[in-house]
């Protein structure tokens, strides 16, 4: 088993398990202290563990522990809880992985995380309704980050079809929407309505991201630039060598060439399309997928 979660974070172009790794991971340890806890008499040590990956409403509070920001959104306590987020996240996940690659979805989750979290300290601070609530509430949970990969999925293929149980065949702006609206109806409530906030924020992060994507504007590109940092930072340097080249044809130039910067010619198009009426949409593979979405960012 350990084999097995080494291999899925030394395998490129593998966010999506990562991701779900990564908060099972951390589901299970925080249960393991738990109970390591309690049976050494020590629950009050738990407590502060959970405390420092929670998201306080009061800023003041917020302002000695900022790494919350991140931590509450790769945190559960609830086996029901991180089961829902991470089915979700797995099927819609697969669709802006498949569609828009691996680096967007990974931008995707976190910057839904942080809106999610940072709406909900907003609203907890500026609105009267909520500030009689401030001192207890916290937020755990990776919702308002998976909302963001479900409505940015819903965005850009809002007809794309899932095969529910007992209902057939469901458009995913529909899933999309059912579950926007039962996130705003529970906003008045007393229970959980910081999570609400959350897949509202998450939400509208992803909504935002996925048309800002479309206009040719990324906004997952300066998390890019800070992963790409950070690697660079800790890759090893290989040993200096002197090596003598002949002078290459233009081929290594066009070799190189960044990928995503390229747009397919109509051609391409035409036979993507005729294949999309053919065989349907399901039939494309991830290249085809992509040349798609570089057309329309063209057009």
């Amino acid at each position: 088993m350990f084999e097995d979660f080494k291999g899925a974070f030394s395998k490129p172009n593998n966010g999506l398990i990562q991701i779900i790794l990564i908060n099972v991971i951390v589901f299970l340890l925080l249960n393991i202290f738990m109970l390591m806890f309690k049976w050494t008499g020590l629950a009050g040590w738990y407590v502060y563990v959970e405390r420092n990956l929670m998201l306080p409403a009061n800023l003041s509070v917020f302002i000695t522990r900022p790494w919350t920001l991140i931590t509450y959104f790769f945190s559960h306590e609830n086996i029901f809880h991180i089961l829902s987020n991470m089915l979700f996240l797995y099927w819609f996940g697969k669709l802006i992985e498949e569609y828009l690659g691996n680096r967007r979805l990974i931008n995707l989750y976190l910057l839904g995380g942080l809106a999610g979290g940072i709406l909900y300290l907003l609203i907890y601070n500026l609105i009267p309704y909520y500030n009689n609530q401030i001192e207890k509430s916290v937020m755990l949970g990776a919702s308002g980050a998976v909302y963001a990969v479900v409505v940015g999925a819903a965005t850009l293929m809002p007809n794309y079809t899932f095969f529910m149980l007992l209902l057939g065949p469901v458009r995913i702006k529909y899933i999309a929407a059912f579950f926007l609206v039962l996130s705003f109806v529970q906003l008045s409530g007393d229970n959980n309505a910081g999570g609400q906030l959350a897949h509202l924020g998450g939400a509208l992060l992803g909504f935002i991201f996925i048309k800002q994507l479309k206009k040719g504007t990324d906004l997952g590109q300066p998390l890019t630039a800070l992963a790409e940092s950070i690697k660079k930072l800790f890759a090893k340097k290989p040993a200096m060598k002197v090596t003598y080249h002949k002078k290459e044809s233009n081929r290594s130039t066009v070799s190189s060439y960044n990928q995503t910067t390229y747009t397919p010619n109509q051609d391409e198009i035409d036979a993507i399309l005729d294949k999309i009426s053919r065989s349907g949409y399901e039939s494309l593979t991830k290249e085809e997928k992509q040349k798609l979405f570089r057309a329309s960012q063209k057009n």
